[in-house]
């Protein structure tokens, strides 16, 4: 076949599917095929928070030029060409916080604890030391019989990382090491992006210090860390995530070559960090299009062969939810594969209990830990993901998603440069302003359900043990909005609740008609209650005339009348009656306002409950009418 027949070929069998998709649509939507766009797959595009626009299918029509392979600039396939195929990417296991460790700063312990998950699957360390982990006087011990030209170091600490370091460096100078290149540390410097995280740092001018320091060792060593998960626990989008960090990226090195440091040098001194989430194609994405951006700095900047810096990919702590954690195993799993497979160099998966002060009830660290750490190990010894570099070259729609990622963080990183760079951007508030924006837009799609988040706004697990205002507390003072946060907050009112009345805030269900009729309605009236702490009562199918001693028998003084919109038209008025009369000081309808189109007075329902609603704002009235103290 001729590439001309072979087009044509193409073009048919896409004009075929466009009809089908008409005719599927045309039914849903009740309207005539001519009423539909030429191209009526468009209908079905989504669009993210980034303002991309991603299509319902893509086809050969979308494929872009094959680009340079792993480890050629623009690096978009890959940093390394020759990253072990039968490891992959680094797991890295984050140790030394006493926030939830076991060894809370004994350095014994903590050895301990390291050459088990050394042996146990992890191939590189994220070390907290300082003030918020084990002091930096007893790294010697905590890093006792670990093979540092094995096992990549990242150390997070802080206002404490000069001292940190000094440590470091010391036993690095006593240790036999026969290749000093292959010894790979992060010291981990965010003194641009600390601020916004609500966590300490150093000034500027002692990260050069380190820098210098850096650059005159033998071993492998990156100063600075550009945190993009501060931008993502604030709310941004992916592309505002990339924008920023390339923004505070290009500060750093300003900075650094402000201070003498040759151009090369200052690029091999970065490192990123960014936020898996359980978009695992808008993650892959991500990341592909993060090495892309910052190789192009690296071009404009005169040094591309420097612009392959390091990926640290960390899962997400704005999408973990404190209610039924164990879901976000799935989420962290989802996480990890789009990290690994978009080339982060190394990821770490956080426990699934980690949005828990101190972690779940009955869980222990440990067991945490491993799930956290097999989640990657499966991946890549059971399901081989690291087998392949960029598996998902040449697919059309990750090719496309990340063009446009690449594209629009761009654009964000040029508005930040306008602003007069990163620091200015910070100062004037232009930077906050723009990701409050899109986390307004996300909360505002959670609210409504346009979003689900499974055990948390879709399917609640009301019957899960009740979590005490420990548990929930803020941890730290590192700012993270998590996705969940209005409806748990709901749901701690729906524990205090619990505490003092031994129940919790009911509602009663009045479904009209047959279990078949109602059914609907009624499942969505009690999932809808149960992601605010709310108990729906179902006591069967009900008669108007039944309704006065359903109120009776649950003591009601909320309820929702279900059923169908035929069913509705002939009694819903009745039944809304009937429960005023009863005694119910609030009737809710599941259902549309139009059924009760020019009715009035009190045989009205006081609101409707549809898929569309606020549910943040009808639960929280709701909350406040049963009782349940703010």
């Amino acid at each position: 076949m001729s590439i001309a027949s072979h087009e044509d070929a193409a073009r048919s069998a896409h004009a075929a599917w466009q009809k089908s998709v008409a005719g599927v649509l045309a039914k849903s939507r009740r309207v005539e095929v001519a009423d539909l766009p030429a191209d009526p797959e468009h209908l079905l595009d989504s669009t993210t928070y980034d303002a991309i626009t991603v299509s319902p299918l893509y086809t050969a029509f979308d494929e872009r030029p094959e680009g340079p392979l792993p480890g050629q600039f623009p690096y978009v396939r890959g940093r390394d060409p020759h990253r072990d195929v039968n490891a992959g990417w680094k797991v890295c296991t984050r140790h030394g916080s006493t926030a939830r460790d076991a060894a809370d700063g004994d350095a014994s312990v903590l050895n301990t604890q390291i050459l088990d998950s050394l042996s146990n699957g992890t191939s590189a360390l994220w070390l907290a030391v300082g003030g918020h982990g084990v002091d930096p006087t007893v790294l010697p011990e905590a890093l006792r019989g670990v093979f540092l030209e094995l096992a990549p170091l990242t150390i997070d600490a802080r206002e404490d990382v000069s001292a940190a370091a000094a440590s470091l460096f010391s036993i690095l100078d006593s240790a036999d090491i026969d290749d000093r290149a292959a010894v790979d540390i992060r010291l981990g410097v965010s003194t641009l992006t600390a601020q916004l995280g609500g966590t300490a740092t150093i000034e500027m001018t002692e990260a050069l210090e380190l820098v210098h320091e850096s650059i005159g060792r033998a071993e492998t060593i990156r100063t600075i860390t550009v945190d993009g998960t501060v931008f993502h626990n604030l709310g941004a989008g992916d592309a505002q995530e990339l924008g920023a960090s390339i923004a505070a990226g290009l500060e750093y090195v300003r900075s650094m070559t402000n201070a003498g440091v040759g151009i090369s040098d200052a690029l091999r001194q970065i490192e990123f960090r960014f936020a898996a989430t359980d978009d695992q194609f808008q993650t892959i994405a991500k990341f592909r299009a993060a090495r892309t951006l910052w190789a192009r700095v690296a071009q404009v900047c005169g040094s591309s062969e420097a612009g392959d810096a390091p990926q640290h990919a960390v899962t997400s702590e704005a999408m973990m939810s404190q209610r039924d954690p164990w879901v976000n195993m799935l989420r962290t799993t989802l996480a990890s594969f789009g990290a690994g497979v978009g080339g982060a160099d190394s990821v770490t998966v956080l426990p699934f209990d980690a949005a828990l002060h101190g972690g779940a009830a009955g869980v222990s660290k440990t067991f945490a830990a491993r799930i956290a750490r097999n989640t990657q190990l499966l991946l890549l010894e059971e399901a081989h993901l690291g087998r392949v570099l960029d598996p998902g070259a040449g697919s059309w729609y990750i090719e496309d998603l990340t063009a446009a990622v690449a594209a629009k963080a761009w654009e964000f990183f040029r508005t930040v440069e306008a602003s007069g760079g990163f620091r200015a951007a910070v100062d004037d508030g232009s930077l906050v302003a723009a990701i409050e924006k899109t986390r307004a837009e996300r909360d505002s799609d959670i609210a409504h359900r346009l979003t689900p988040l499974t055990g948390v706004n879709e399917f609640p697990n009301l019957a899960e043990a009740p979590l005490t205002p420990e548990q929930t507390a803020q941890q730290g003072s590192a700012a993270v909005y998590r996705y969940g946060r209005a409806f748990e907050a709901l749901r701690d009112r729906s524990d205090a609740f619990l505490a003092e009345h031994d129940s919790r805030p009911t509602v009663l269900l009045i479904p009209l008609g047959s279990v078949a009729e109602h059914n609907v309605r009624t499942t969505f009236a009690s999932n809808l209650m149960a992601s605010g702490g709310i108990e729906a009562v179902n006591p069967g199918p009900l008669t108007v005339d039944g309704i006065a001693a359903a109120v009776e028998s649950f003591q009601a003084a909320v309820a929702v009348v279900c059923g169908t919109d035929k069913r509705y038209a002939d009694e819903a008025s009745t039944a809304v009656d009937a429960a005023r009369a009863a005694g119910v000081s609030r009737v809710l309808l599941a259902g549309p306002e139009k059924i009760f189109a020019g009715i009035e007075g009190t045989s009205r329902p006081d609101g409707f409950l549809t898929a569309k609603v606020d549910a943040i704002a009808v639960l929280t009235e709701l909350l406040d009418t049963l009782g349940a103290k703010k």
